[in-house]
């Protein structure tokens, strides 16, 4: 059964907290009054008219602040863990030789390009139903079966992927890539692929417990497998000289033993309630499913391929350019988590709001969301703009390297705040299903504007610092947009598509 903090089934929040507002008490009523959070629309409406909406708003706001921020705390740092993991391997593997680095660090950056993209965007389609479906439907075990339904189309979808890193050697080369670096990034790839589908159905389990309200399984677990995948690296590749594949052979078993490890916190510890068994049922409605899980991927996906297309052309710039954007890149990542983990804390509440048939609450969270991901940005961007002339020596101590950082810096610190934007609005738009329009948002800003333009000024005279104006254009754009679109949002339409989605009546 699940602990009272980490999430119960959510129907029985509102069935704890039927007191009308402004009831006199009684001996029946609560010694403790219940937090605002858990009242309805109607009751919220009612203080709103009868002239206290000033002060409810501002309690609303403060809650929504910190149910946000304790929920998205957690996913943050899971993320960044799941990033520390496989930038260990790459460390652990580069060190062994110069080409094994550069072989481990071109294989991650591909992996996280295509078979990643499944288990990162493949599985918003769960922060679109799953989150709705606890809160909505009548039978807790309706989210067992889209679990199981999960399982099932993200396989399928990682069938494609794991073809590619079977057979990329032919298609690196076709790309003109390096023969030798070719034919090792395929080794790598290829002994990756068992370990990427522990890796999607990790996420997986992770999205099934967080529609829950449970956020830390993942980072507890985490916590265990990431050193746990550094010293079995560590020990494969320099005790029993496995050399190169020691990366994906541990990064494959650690993934596998994360997903063994959640499965395992859901049975004894939180998240098996809403787990009926195997059943038939997960082979319906999977058109609705799969649609979700293609328009989550290229959500997520247009926005990394857009960065890796600066990686590339960044390359072309020189050497030290390109050890300049390794070092941004890597910052970068990390600090992606944050938007990115308020997106997914977004998705989730903001789903169970939908179930719950909770407009108001709905736009409550989707607009809390977005005004946290502002303060978040503007912290991180006071961060970078203050430790800019010092930043780089963290990576690299050369004076070029380090100089080159600190010019650029400041365009990467600006986009911090339009970053935020993106992220904790676009997890709002996944919570409501509507992958359609951050892809579109993506493509737009990315590739029809910021990218001609940022490659433009990268090679009439801007280098390095041109293709980083044409990003925070992007982030502004796409920032921008997203927010426009989630402010004209009608509530309560998406409550009632919300069920339409469902495989419950309404």
């Amino acid at each position: 059964m699940p602990h009272a903090s980490e999430g119960s089934h959510g129907p029985a929040l509102d069935e704890e907290s039927n007191e009308s507002i402004g009831t006199p008490p009684n001996e029946y009523t609560s010694l403790l009054p219940k937090p605002i959070d858990e009242e309805d629309a109607n009751q919220v409406d009612h203080v709103w008219r009868r002239g206290n909406c000033k002060v409810t708003r501002t309690k609303l706001l403060l809650i929504e602040f910190w149910k946000l921020t304790t929920s998205s705390v957690p996913v943050i740092l899971a993320y960044t863990l799941q990033m520390s993991l496989q930038t260990a391997t790459v460390v652990i593997i580069g060190h062994s030789s110069p080409m094994n680095l550069a072989v481990s660090a071109f294989s991650m950056m591909f992996a996280l390009v295509t078979g990643w993209m499944i288990a990162l965007g493949g599985t918003t389609a769960l922060d679109t139903l799953a989150s709705s479906t606890f809160t909505g439907s009548g039978n807790k075990h309706d989210l067992g079966i889209l679990l199981q339904r999960a399982f099932l189309v993200l396989g399928l979808l990682y069938i494609p992927v794991c073809i590619l890193w079977a057979f990329s050697n032919a298609f690196f080369q076709a790309l003109g890539q390096d023969p030798e670096l070719s034919y090792q990034t395929s080794r790598f790839l290829t002994a990756l692929i068992p370990g990427g589908l522990g890796y999607i159905y990790f996420e997986t389990m992770k999205k099934f417990l967080q529609a829950q309200g449970i956020m830390r399984a993942g980072t507890y677990v985490l916590m265990i497998t990431s050193p746990l995948n550094a010293g079995l690296c560590y020990y494969l590749c320099y005790t029993l000289d496995f050399g190169l594949l020691a990366g994906p052979i541990a990064t494959g078993i650690s993934y596998w033993m994360s997903f063994l490890l959640l499965v395992l916190y859901a049975r004894f510890v939180a998240g098996s309630e809403c787990w009926g068994g195997w059943s038939w049922a997960a082979l319906e409605n999977l058109g609705t499913f799969t649609r979700l899980a293609i328009l989550g991927f290229f959500h997520v996906g247009t926005e990394w391929w857009a960065f890796e297309i600066v990686a590339l052309v960044a390359g072309r710039l020189g050497t030290i350019p390109l050890a300049t954007q390794s070092v941004i890149m890597t910052a970068d990542g990390i600090l992606n988590t944050i938007p990115f983990g308020l997106g997914v804390a977004t998705s989730s509440r903001l789903g169970n709001r939908l179930g719950a048939r909770n407009a108001k609450g709905a736009s409550v969270t989707a607009h809390s969301s977005a005004a946290l991901s502002v303060i978040y940005g503007a912290l991180v961007l006071t961060v970078l703009m203050g430790t800019r002339d010092h930043f780089a020596k963290i990576f690299n101590s050369d004076p070029r390297v380090v100089e080159l950082t600190a010019e650029i810096m400041p365009f990467v610190a600006l986009f911090q705040i339009a970053d935020g934007l993106n992220g904790s609005c676009g997890g709002s738009l996944r919570g409501m299903g509507r992958q359609h329009l951050g892809a579109a948002v993506n493509i737009v800003s990315y590739y029809c504007f910021a990218l001609p333009l940022g490659i433009y000024l990268a090679f009439h005279g801007w280098g390095l610092k041109g293709l980083w104006i044409g990003q925070c254009v992007a982030l502004y754009c796409a920032g921008t947009l997203e927010w426009i679109l989630v402010a004209l949002t009608n509530w309560e339409t998406q409550v009632h598509r919300a069920f339409k989605r469902m495989d419950v009546s309404q």
